[in-house]
């Protein structure tokens, strides 16, 4: 026989359940693979360790093991918060609503490497020449280089098509290094924290772009207004120890509109995602 029910306890025990907080939602924090994974994690996971105690919000680093890979999941919303590249930003701002809170002061510069002994030292000779990049979408490594080499020196490489994607800035360094491709398409901070010395050395830079506004840090519009404010003070907060753990000079907070010259030149450039 079943005990009797008191009612009144148990309309008091369903209203304790509902009304307990639900367990907070843990933000997914993607990052661009210019790099390795694991010098990715390396260099970013005490960058979030240090955000989940200043903003008290769980954060779990994601990085992919692509740029195309991480595009697919920027441009679909996956992420809460991202550090991408400009022409990431403008693409996913479109998209998904991203809002551009902080980047580095120091603007993104496009380069163009070769190997030492090539004897390269003329941009003007490159057509023909068989270039590596990181990504269709990489926009000062890819983007940025085909836009000048197209305008400044009429080297078309989209109709010769004599060019391949690897994957990341260090596959460019170490492909060139290797004979793989005789230029290739990069940043200068990458090029600097390249953890290959002996490619390293084998390599020098022969060109530089025009200097455009840094990657930014973007959060998701999803998030609450509560948690896009304490997330970007703690960026701006972040100690110089982090910030340059990462290769960057001093964050600052930053509006959307930075970024319009880089949508003049992304219509240039359609993502293929779109």
């Amino acid at each position: 026989m079943f005990e009797e029910i008191d009612m009144k306890n148990l309309f008091y025990l369903i209203l304790l359940l509902f009304l307990a907080p639900l367990e907070a939602k843990t933000l997914i924090f993607g990052v661009v693979p210019q790099q390795s994974p694991i010098k990715l994690i390396q260099d970013w996971q005490p960058i979030i360790n240090y955000l989940e105690k200043a903003t008290g919000e769980r954060i779990e680093l994601k990085v992919e093991h692509s740029i195309l890979e991480f595009e697919k999941k920027l441009y679909s919303g996956v992420y809460d918060i991202a550090y991408m590249n400009p022409y990431h930003y403008v693409v996913a701002s479109k998209r998904q609503g991203y809002i551009a809170k902080v980047r580095d002061e120091k603007n993104l510069v496009g380069i163009l490497v070769v190997k030492k002994s090539s004897g390269l030292r003329d941009v003007s000779k490159l057509g023909g020449k068989t270039f590596l990049f990181p990504a269709p979408e990489a926009f000062a490594a890819t983007l940025l280089t085909k836009y000048e080499l197209l305008k400044k020196y009429k080297i078309d490489l989209e109709k010769n098509k004599n060019y391949l994607y690897v994957n990341s800035h260090d596959s460019v360094y170490k492909g060139v290094a290797r004979d793989i491709g005789d230029v290739g398409g990069g940043i200068e901070r990458t090029f600097s924290a390249l953890e290959d010395p002996k490619s390293k050395d084998m390599l020098m830079i022969l060109y530089k772009t025009k200097a455009y506004p840094s990657h930014p840090f973007a959060l998701n519009p999803a998030l609450s207004n509560a948690q896009k404010t304490k997330i970007t003070k703690a960026l701006i907060q972040m100690p110089q120890s982090l910030v340059s753990l990462i290769d960057m000079k001093h964050l600052i907070e930053i509006q959307d509109s930075e970024y319009d010259e880089v949508r003049d030149i992304a219509v240039l450039f359609p993502s293929k995602e779109e």
